[in-house]
């Protein structure tokens, strides 16, 4: 993406804001902001900044009502296309509440979920952790730029999302924190996942507000209930006396999802324009022909495959999906012979 295909992009999505005209003329393009966004992107091979016209970019992100127009991405892009499942929740959490977060990421990490959280502290950070920890992909949604790690203590967590999967921001890369932006990047949380699970949440909570918003963007809600004399679980259990589901362990999250993990996968291949399968017992020959039974790059799939990459990466998640291949830190391993 160079200077002028960024500036024309920025021009047509600033066009389709839900604002009125004259408020939309008001709008301005720092021109100097958007060259420093290309020498941020060009700085490293895993910079990425999409617009909603990219094929790596979330499609279902792209069906909430305000949809980012930019996303600046540090770490395997690729991540955002693999079904996602939001965990959030208190940032003061019990340990059992911790434990429990790291639970459920790791199982549903090896089940093929991406794991999506805020890199907070608390519920957040133990759940990015379980999926790192079970070789997962895990996605970092920031309420800072993509360049600022908040809180400082997650240095060593920062850098373990962008080796595992990736993070995320709307916002400028060298944006610090500003109270404001958290609540903010809490749609995004939810509406790149299919459904947001809420661990631990008080009354007043951060997460209730994200577990709203995925109820507004048709998103399944489900909540961990806990002791009635405790004030960590009292959000958690409002939210199931609303309707969402009661959760005890990650298989009443996976056969919620199943089935919409599955219409997901047929919207990546409407937006790819991807042919279905034929009758034969062995999906997508070059494709598998490309994974070895050792970990095979990414880049290594394309190349071999002679494939183009989104391409690529819808068709490696339907292999995931039919057990095929698995997701490993650094790429991809082939599961069975044909």
């Amino acid at each position: 993406m160079d200077v002028e295909e960024l500036r024309q992009r920025l021009e047509f999505e600033k066009q389709t804001l839900p604002l009125p005209s004259s408020s939309i003329e008001k709008l301005h393009i720092d021109h100097q902001r958007v060259e420093q966004a290309l020498e941020w992107q060009a700085a490293a091979d895993d910079h990425y900044i999409l617009s909603r016209s990219d094929p790596l970019y979330p499609a279902l992100l792209a069906e909430i009502p305000d949809p980012p127009p930019i996303l600046f991405v540090k770490g395997g892009a690729h991540s955002l296309v693999i079904p996602s499942v939001a965990i959030v929740g208190s940032r003061n959490a019990s340990p059992a509440g911790l434990e429990i977060a790291r639970t459920l990421a790791a199982e549903l990490a090896n089940q093929g979920f991406a794991v999506t959280s805020g890199l907070a502290l608390g519920i957040d950070a133990a759940a990015h952790q379980g999926a790192i920890n079970s070789s997962g992909k895990t996605i970092a949604v920031l309420g800072t730029g993509i360049d600022t790690i908040y809180p400082k203590r997650h240095r060593n967590l920062y850098q373990q999302v962008r080796e595992s999967g990736c993070l995320v921001s709307e916002f400028w890369p060298d944006v610090g924190p500003f109270a404001g932006n958290f609540p903010k990047r809490n749609r995004i949380v939810s509406g790149l996942s299919l459904g947001v699970t809420v661990v631990e949440a008080a009354l007043r909570s951060g997460s209730l507000i994200t577990a709203r918003l995925a109820m507004e963007q048709n998103r399944e809600v489900f909540a961990v209930p806990g002791s009635v004399l405790s004030g960590h679980y009292q959000g958690c259990h409002q939210l199931i006396q609303n309707g969402a589901k009661l959760v005890e362990k990650s298989a009443d999250i996976i056969e919620e999802l199943q089935s919409l993990s599955h219409f997901h996968l047929e919207q990546l291949q409407q937006r790819h324009h991807i042919e279905p399968m034929s009758n034969c017992n062995l999906p997508f020959p070059p494709l598998l022909a490309s994974v070895g039974y050792e970990t095979t790059t990414l880049d290594q799939v394309v190349e071999h495959s002679g494939q183009p990459l989104d391409l690529v990466l819808v068709q490696m998640l339907e292999l995931e999906l039919q057990g095929w291949v698995t997701a490993v830190a650094g790429g991809y391993v082939r599961l069975k012979r044909s």
